[in-house]
């Protein structure tokens, strides 16, 4: 069923496409155009509301009676030009219907143009790294529980191994065995007296894993002591806290992107919001210069094609943002690194963490940066 009913179809509008498992897509449509907007009924709303602001059914497409596929247009105002209510909009309410997933989502570039996205993106991260072709290298300093000064070593073993990223595991937050300021003060420390020997840039990003009121401080905090780049987690404390840190001129650090907490949103086959969607584009929307996310093989359960979903909406054309860096990872090993380029290409973090401690980990970690740069 095609409708195309109303002059934003004709206009620069926000589409949506919702897998819909159930029957009658028409009834599940009316109810999502208008609970996305105005949640209120529609025949009530006065005329200019109904045929301004609330959401467009363009098209219903089924292939038998329980799976169908629904693409609503939306007119940009109704997000105020704002992350918040654009996140609001694609999936506030509607979040809590069974059975219905966003699969597709186009954005005009009028709406794209109001965020400034990555600081860096893939070229200005590898500038300001020093390396212009090849894949980088990046871990996570594990395991919780470690004291300040043993991440540091840890640290210092890594850039002196030649690593390009170092950021602090997700869950490294402000534990009494490693306060935040401490870790920080340590590992930048650590970090700078090995870039110092070697010549290198590599960047450590600490974790902004705290309390809201907190991310911004913190975030100036560790530029002052040095940090090189930012770990933010974005299901925790917010796609709009990654955009304001994203988007200060006074922070101006690279972003790295974590999955915490998003896990939720995509791994149902019908709820949610696919793969590519809340990985790729709205990290990108949000400010990541890098989104991590679980690779194929390793102990989550994503698969080939929602990883390359990932990686293609990470690099495609949104409007002038850049593309950004993804970063494959979760229980990845150094046997994996041929195959991860193969099957990403260069343009992509290889993050292995635990492995690395399994033996030496200077001399895995100076293997690992052999193999990355053999290629």
């Amino acid at each position: 069923i095609a409708y195309g009913n109303w002059r934003g179809a004709l206009v620069n509008c926000i589409f949506v496409t919702y897998q819909f498992t159930g029957e009658d897509p028409k009834s599940i449509a009316d109810v999502i155009r208008a609970e996305q907007t105005i949640e209120f009924p529609f025949e009530l709303a006065p005329t200019w509301i109904q045929e301004e602001v609330v959401g467009k059914v363009e098209e219903i497409a089924s292939t038998d009676k329980q799976n169908h596929s629904i693409t609503i247009s939306y007119n940009p105002d109704v997000t105020g030009g704002e992350l918040n209510q654009f996140l609001n909009v694609l999936w506030g309410n509607v979040s809590l219907f069974p059975g219905v997933k966003i699969v597709e989502l186009k954005l005009p570039e009028e709406f794209v143009a109001k965020f400034k996205g990555p600081r860096f993106g893939i070229s200005g991260l590898r500038g300001l790294i020093g390396a212009q072709t090849r894949p980088l290298v990046s871990t996570a300093l594990k395991p919780m529980g470690s004291d300040a000064a043993t991440l540091a070593q840890m640290a210092r073993t890594l850039a002196m191994a030649g690593f390009d990223l170092i950021k602090d595991d997700h869950s490294l937050a402000n534990q009494p065995w490693a306060t935040w300021r401490e870790r920080v003060t340590l590992v930048t420390r650590a970090v700078q007296e090995a870039n110092a020997i070697t010549g290198k840039n590599c960047l450590y990003a600490p974790s902004l894993n705290l309390p809201f009121d907190q991310v911004v401080d913190a975030a100036h905090t560790a530029k002052e002591l040095g940090a090189g780049a930012l770990l933010v987690l974005p299901g925790i404390t917010s796609f709009d806290s990654m955009r304001l840190l994203a988007s200060d001129d006074s922070i101006a650090l690279p972003i790295q992107g974590h999955p915490a907490m998003l896990g939720s949103l995509v791994t149902s086959k019908t709820e949610g919001i696919s793969h590519g969607i809340v990985m790729g584009t709205l990290m990108r929307l949000a400010g990541a210069d890098i989104s991590i996310f679980p690779n194929i093989g390793g102990r989550f359960s994503f698969s080939k094609d929602q990883c390359l979903e990932i990686t293609e909406r990470s690099r495609d054309n949104l409007g002038n943002l850049y593309p950004i860096l993804i970063s494959p990872a979760g229980g990845m090993t150094l046997d994996r690194i041929p195959e991860m380029i193969e099957m990403y290409g260069n343009d992509t973090a290889l993050l292995i963490g635990g492995a690395l401690s399994r033996g030496d980990l200077a001399d895995n970690a100076a293997r690992m940066c052999e193999i990355v740069h053999a290629y």
